[in-house]
């Protein structure tokens, strides 16, 4: 009897250390699985993959690809992710894998996000030795970053435990669409920071990313926060797709009611990549979202990706003072007091951890 080909390929990836059972999953009948990393929850035969082909079903077993496969590693400022009031001016050993949960045509990372996983290529990286390389580089935390994070759930859980036994932080930047299991895992693990990218109205998620659901992605938002999460909200703001009046206001109110007016909410611009070559968006547009955020009551408003803008700052809430003076992704003064209070008017400022001073440049 001749071998089934693709039973011998599916035996030789689960050879690859890259190549471990997943931890959110159901079994179903026929010997089909349910994945539960994120909202999608896909239904996956036997030798299928997701739609995001980092877990396949083997015989009725659902597996992770990517446990450990980096596509890149690196030292980077936090303020990059952005995080403006997590760790200031902290640096995080930020490293990704492949793939993506959604399918956003303007994607900035699609030399990562748009690649599926292959095992038999992959390169295996223990949680330990990243740890250890983020205490070489003396970075102060942990980042999964550049394409969504979700997928790599599974090995991070793994890596926050002993970054967080040696004192690293450990932190997200997602598009925020796992599942609420996926988010518990994360904070048992010792996560603590998360970024999300919304992406604009339901319409903009309906046409422009996949056909996904954006109330999940202010659902996890909520979640998070009420777990306890440092949460940031960033609005990429893409030339005529995400950039009216009514879809900024929309995602301004659902910052407010999601989140609170505390939470940080970043509007950055948009730069022609991947499938979308719409111009680059105006600044002045960007200002005009700062402002109606700002006015609606958001008290932490940004603009990202125009450096030397007056509105990278943070501004004291209560009277205007300028407490933390950014160009792009340094911190150039940092004025707040030990206890995280405006020196003027003692008003406290929302605030994760510490300012890590080793990136302080004065003018």
């Amino acid at each position: 009897m001749r071998e089934n080909p693709l039973k011998a390929n599916l035996e030789g990836i689960l050879q690859s250390p890259t190549v471990r059972e997943a931890i959110l999953y159901e079994r179903m009948p026929d010997d089909k699985v349910r994945c539960g990393l994120c909202e999608r929850r896909c239904l996956i035969s036997p030798g299928t993959r997701g739609f995001c082909g980092t877990r396949i079903n083997v015989d009725g077993t659902l597996y992770t690809l990517v446990y450990g496969d980096l596509s890149s590693l690196e030292s980077r400022p936090i303020e990059i992710k952005p995080f403006f009031h997590y760790w200031p001016g902290s640096t995080a050993l930020t490293y990704s894998t492949w793939s993506c949960n959604l399918d956003c045509i303007w994607c900035q990372n699609w030399t990562l996000s748009k690649v599926r996983p292959n095992p038999q290529r992959s390169r295996y990286y223990a949680p330990e030795s990243v740890v250890e390389a983020a205490l070489r580089a003396k970075d102060d935390g942990l980042c999964s970053s550049f394409q969504e994070p979700t997928l790599l759930t599974d090995w991070n859980v793994e890596l926050f435990k002993e970054g967080r036994a040696k004192g690293l932080y450990c932190c997200y930047v997602s598009n925020g669409y796992m599942t609420l299991e996926a988010l518990k895992v994360l904070w048992d693990s010792g996560m603590d920071g998360l970024k999300i990218d919304v992406k604009g109205d339901p319409e903009t998620y309906r046409r422009y990313c996949g056909g996904v659901d954006a109330e999940v992605v202010w659902r996890n938002a909520r979640e998070a926060k009420k777990m306890g999460f440092h949460v940031e909200i960033v609005n990429l703001v893409v030339t005529d797709v995400n950039d009216d009046e009514g879809c900024l206001s929309w995602v301004i109110e659902r910052h407010l009611r999601e989140v609170g007016p505390e939470t940080p909410l970043h509007f950055t611009r948009y730069y022609p990549a991947y499938r979308l070559d719409n111009p680059s968006t105006r600044v002045e547009t960007l200002e005009r979202a700062y402002e109606a955020a700002r006015d609606a009551g958001v008290l932490y408003p940004y603009i990202g990706n125009v450096h030397g803008h007056k509105y990278e700052h943070t501004y004291c809430p209560n009277c205007g003072e300028a407490l933390i003076k950014r160009f792009g992704y340094r911190i150039v003064r940092y004025r707040l007091t030990e206890d995280k209070r405006c020196p003027k008017c003692k008003y406290r400022i929302n605030l994760r951890g510490r300012h890590v001073k080793k990136r302080r440049i004065l003018f």
